[in-house]
């Protein structure tokens, strides 16, 4: 006996999964990224070193990186690296503000040790809707 033909269904891309929520964290557990930066051996910083102007953060880092007797490696790797390390741990939870001043922080910080500035990513050309329009 023939098969009777069955209508085909169009294939779609599976929906995309999410991550799962992380369960809530105990009371009194902490953070590792906290952990290293309270009790680092590689540099002592400023209290609230995070909260100021672009100018005074690199300063302090600087001050900190060169005073240091603790790091491994150059002065200027070392301050970069926790500035780095500040802006990746405070992740999406920071604001765009914030992240601006910290990206200052950094040219800022390559300007005191003379180094090159980071060439700035090419921008999209913006139009306005009436311009794009016609």
């Amino acid at each position: 006996m023939p098969r009777k033909a069955t209508p085909t269904k169009k294939r779609t891309a599976p929906a995309p999964r999410r991550r799962a929520a992380s369960p809530a964290r105990k009371t009194g557990q902490r953070y590792w990224s906290r952990e290293v930066t309270e009790h680092s051996d590689a540099m002592d910083l400023e209290d609230k070193v995070f909260t100021r102007s672009p100018r005074a953060i690199a300063l302090s880092l600087k001050r900190s990186a060169e005073r240091s007797s603790r790091r491994k490696s150059a002065p200027y790797r070392s301050a970069m690296s926790m500035l780095t390390f500040y802006e990746n741990r405070a992740g999406h939870n920071l604001p765009a503000s914030r992240r601006r001043v910290l990206e200052e922080a950094k040219d800022e910080l390559r300007k005191l040790f003379h180094r090159e500035p980071k060439p700035k990513a090419p921008g999209r050309a913006r139009t306005s809707s009436k311009q794009a329009r016609s």
